[in-house]
């Protein structure tokens, strides 16, 4: 289903350039890396279309504004002890207490901004994140999104791309957080070097709190990260077959099913929180220790005469203020999970971008299509294999076969939605690889059986593509697809939001019709794109197919026999293979194809039962064309 959701993304996607790719990829076309994202750092050196950082600028506005907070901060203890020290002296401190408040204000406003800026960054970031995550899925081909389930990428877009976000200001807010301990480390030194080598003695025991902390979490949030993504995707699949889930009583069932990762999700928790309450907890031992080593030394001096009472409060604040880099244990464990988080967006956005040749189509070509020496391999399986097929153009050829067969897998490499893993596809005697963009999805147009319109207006959803049609032209196509008359009892006709337009499937199909026949091309794939269609309603999209549309090539894949029929002729497909080709009335004589149908009588032609191996013929399986007024079967 989501190869299905993935593939529809083609119909949106032809409106945009694609971007080439490095040499290197099988079939001789390019290779790339999705995107080019380099070391898929948050540094920012192409997350705009200029090349700069979309959130550089604030982060640096974090970064100054957090220094800024982090030296007033250190300032503050000299200044006030000068000042104490003046107004126990003889009462009159001078300018050193408005600069002990100009100080404090300063550190408030400071805080201010940089709480400002940070949301401002993650803002920013997130967006840029988002936005190159889904750029790279979408480039892609849709096999290579398969290992990705839509709950998978939901949660990459939203809680991951969210969490990655936040590493630029992260990353600035500690680098100032660092400031202060270095800072207040070196302001001891000047008010007592004695009290200062004395807190220095204890630094390391937090720096290995700190070490220990972040190569803990990394493990623990990485698998946190994934249980989250599979109970969304559990819960995606469950709302997607709601209606099977209620009519088969299965509700409790399926409640356990999503919810039993929940119990690993827990665990995953609390071992998070019980690293971060650890070293928070060493470090909660050992500031006080420090500061209350400091102070009794501070004593010590102030008692000998070395310091005064204002360097005693100094040194005091100072000795708190160095041992705070243990409070660093939250910024690192934000960035940690930002790290675990931004490489789980870099698979979406490093998917390999699907690569598009130089080539145009010859001019006037009759959207001819044959495959060579076509193989197609999952999992280890040969899923298809189509060898020396062709479709002469302007011919309507029915692909049939059993579940599994390979006849939606046949569909995406005629369009080139997916490449096959050997040999070529040729359209007009040029192979698809070698197209351009624009040239590949102007002339190939897909209809599925389950299209996605987005929220656009209904005249939005038809016109969108790779084509511009006119609205006569929307119009026109919607007319051909038996759509137009539920669109003009519409609240607002064609200008109605899709949203708010109570559709059935049949009718939600026939607006992806719609759209397929308004953008159709030299080749026109049909994946079961009528099958939500009444007989009657298919049989009038049929004619109107052949009438109202734009000459081509029609590629069907079938699952009735009375679309097989109507077609000029019929690929069939067994087990990956090319069975047979014929027309309905001649392959009908076969029990094999009857029983592609499941029945034993329909719209073929009666005939006696032949052995299985009377259809077709070896060599070149080549689809040829009906004279004009030959008689329908």
């Amino acid at each position: 289903m989501f190869a299905r959701d993935v593939r529809r993304f083609s119909l949106v996607r032809t409106s945009r350039p694609a971007a080439r790719q490095a040499p290197g990829s099988r079939n001789g076309s390019p290779k790339g890396s999705g995107n080019g994202s380099g070391n898929g750092s948050l540094n920012g050196r192409r997350s705009g279309t200029d090349g700069s950082a979309p959130g550089r600028s604030l982060e640096a506005l974090v970064l100054l504004c957090s220094a800024g907070a982090a030296l007033a901060a250190v300032a503050q203890p000299f200044v006030l002890g000068r000042t104490l020290d003046l107004l126990l002296r003889d009462g009159d401190a001078g300018r050193w207490l408005p600069w002990s408040a100009g100080l404090l204000l300063g550190e408030l406003l400071l805080d201010s901004a940089t709480s400002l800026f940070t949301g401002r960054c993650n803002a920013t970031w997130t967006a840029s994140v988002r936005a190159h995550a889904l750029r790279g899925l979408l480039r892609t081909a849709p096999d290579h999104a398969l290992p990705h389930p839509p709950g998978d990428v939901g949660t990459r877009l939203t809680l991951n791309a969210a969490d990655a976000g936040g590493a630029p200001a992260a990353r600035a807010a500690l680098a100032a957080a660092l400031i202060t301990p270095l800072g207040a480390l070196v302001a001891l030194a000047f008010v007592d070097p004695w009290v200062a080598l004395c807190v220095l003695t204890g630094l390391p025991a937090l720096a290995l709190v700190l070490r220990s902390f972040a190569r803990d979490t990394g493990a623990t949030v990485a698998a946190y990260q994934r249980t989250q993504s599979l109970i969304a995707s559990r819960l995606l699949e469950a709302l997607d077959g709601a209606a099977t889930i209620g009519a088969a009583g299965t509700a409790d069932r399926e409640r356990a099913r999503v919810l039993a990762p929940l119990t690993e999700l827990a665990a995953q928790g609390r071992h998070m929180w019980a690293l971060h309450g650890r070293a928070l907890g060493r470090s909660g031992v050992l500031v006080p220790a420090l500061t209350l080593t400091a102070t009794a030394v501070g004593g010590l001096r102030l008692a000998a005469g070395e310091l005064s009472v204002g360097d005693l409060l100094a040194v005091g604040r100072y000795a708190q203020l160095t041992a705070g880099v243990g409070g660093a244990a939250s910024l690192l464990g934000a960035i940690v999970r930002a790290r675990q988080a931004r490489h789980r967006t870099l698979e979406l956005e490093r998917m390999p971008a699907q690569a598009y040749g130089t080539r145009r189509l010859p001019p006037g070509g009759p959207g001819e299509l044959e495959l060579r020496g076509v193989r197609v391999v999952r999992d280890g399986r040969l899923v298809l294999c189509a060898d020396r097929v062709r479709v002469p153009g302007g011919s309507t050829v029915a692909v049939v076969g059993r579940g599994g067969a390979g006849k939606s897998v046949l569909a995406a490499v005629a369009g080139r939605l997916i490449d096959p893993d050997e040999g070529q596809v040729l359209l007009d005697g040029v192979p698809l690889d070698r197209l351009t963009h624009e040239a590949l999805r102007t002339e190939v147009t897909y209809a599925f059986e389950r299209p996605v319109l987005g929220d656009g207006t209904v005249a939005a959803a038809i016109a969108a593509g790779a084509r511009r049609p006119s609205g006569e032209q929307v119009r026109q196509a919607a007319r051909a697809a038996g759509a137009d008359g539920f669109v003009r009892r519409l609240p607002h006709g064609y200008d109605t939001p899709l949203p708010r337009a109570p559709l059935s499937g049949g009718e939600h199909q026939r607006l992806g019709l719609a759209r397929a026949f308004a953008h159709a091309g030299r080749l026109l794939v049909m994946d079961d794109a009528t099958s939500s269609l009444d007989t009657a309603t298919e049989h009038g999209v049929n004619l109107a197919l052949r009438r109202s549309v734009r000459p081509g090539t029609r590629l069907v894949v079938a699952h009735r026999p009375s679309v097989a029929d109507r077609a000029d002729l019929v690929l069939w497909l067994e087990e990956g293979h090319v069975r047979a080709v014929g027309t309905h009335r001649d392959l009908w004589n076969t029990v094999g194809y009857r029983a592609v149908f499941a029945t034993g009588t329909g719209a073929g032609t009666a005939g006696a039962d032949t052995d299985d191996s009377g259809a077709g013929t070896p060599g070149e399986e080549t689809v040829r064309r009906p004279e004009p007024e030959q008689a329908r079967p």
